[in-house]
């Protein structure tokens, strides 16, 4: 199996580009997954989530998530001038090696703007091919990482390849993690072209869906504005993971996973 080699963008895009060839459907190994709309209509009127969460209501309003993978990076900054200009949230999945260990101050930028700061892993290594040692090492370096940094653990992570199982579930229960996969990919690590990657999420972009970009690819940012603007033109609202769900809260263990349209 390719191997995700963070730093190096040719063996980024090898191991991510097998990744995002995987269904769906097969992604999650046989574990239950819940969707937005089963979150909030579990929690019913208990906002569980609390107030922070509510800025929108996403059972009466049309949302989408926005998240980003595998930063931050170089145009990480750049990413979050857009966000900021456009009022957008966003919820970035932070891999720990040369990422957020080279890129300190980015981190804290991402909390201090009001994004989500979640977990994507050390060294993305495929959580299902590791011992449950070894998984709570992948995500508890990150988790300390970003506590150091913020003041605050994640409590959500995506798993390399979205790739989960039993012993995976547990570890990120005992960690307080939340699983999130995704409705909509670009496959943003296939191309530079700009125009394609905003095509691409355009032509899948639903209700309740979440958006899987990378902040680490060079045709990624550049897309961002006209994706946010489009959408927005066609009545989306954008909100972050915690957001999509309430006033249901992210779980730790479950896995989330929108139904696409």
């Amino acid at each position: 199996m390719l191997r995700f080699r963070p730093g190096r963008r040719g063996g980024t895009a090898a191991a991510l580009l097998a990744a995002a060839s995987l269904m769906l459907t097969l992604s999650a190994c046989g574990v239950d997954t819940v969707t937005p709309r089963d979150a909030r209509d579990e929690a019913g009127t208990d906002d569980k989530a609390g107030s922070s969460a509510r800025r929108v209501d996403c059972a009466k309003v049309k949302c989408i998530a926005l998240t980003f993978d595998a930063g931050p990076g170089k145009d990480t900054p750049r990413l979050l001038d857009i966000l900021k200009e456009k009022q957008v949230p966003a919820t970035f999945f932070l891999l720990g090696s040369k990422h957020v260990d080279r890129y300190p101050q980015v981190v804290q930028r991402i909390a201090a703007e009001g994004h989500e700061v979640a977990n994507h892993t050390w060294t993305h290594r495929i959580l299902t091919d590791l011992d449950a040692a070894d998984v709570r090492d992948e995500l508890s370096r990150t988790q300390d990482a970003v506590e150091k940094l913020t003041g605050r653990k994640p409590t959500l992570m995506r798993p390399p390849q979205g790739r989960t199982d039993g012993t995976v579930s547990d570890v990120s229960r005992e960690l307080g993690l939340a699983q999130v996969l995704w409705s909509v990919t670009a496959k943003d690590y296939s191309t530079t072209d700009s125009a394609l990657i905003r095509q691409r999420v355009l032509d899948q972009a639903h209700e309740d869906g979440i958006i899987l970009l990378h902040d680490i690819y060079d045709g990624t940012v550049p897309a961002v504005p006209s994706i946010i603007d489009e959408l927005k033109r066609r009545g989306f609202t954008f909100v972050t993971v915690p957001e999509l769900l309430a006033p249901g809260k992210a779980e730790p263990g479950a896995v989330y996973r929108p139904e696409k349209d």
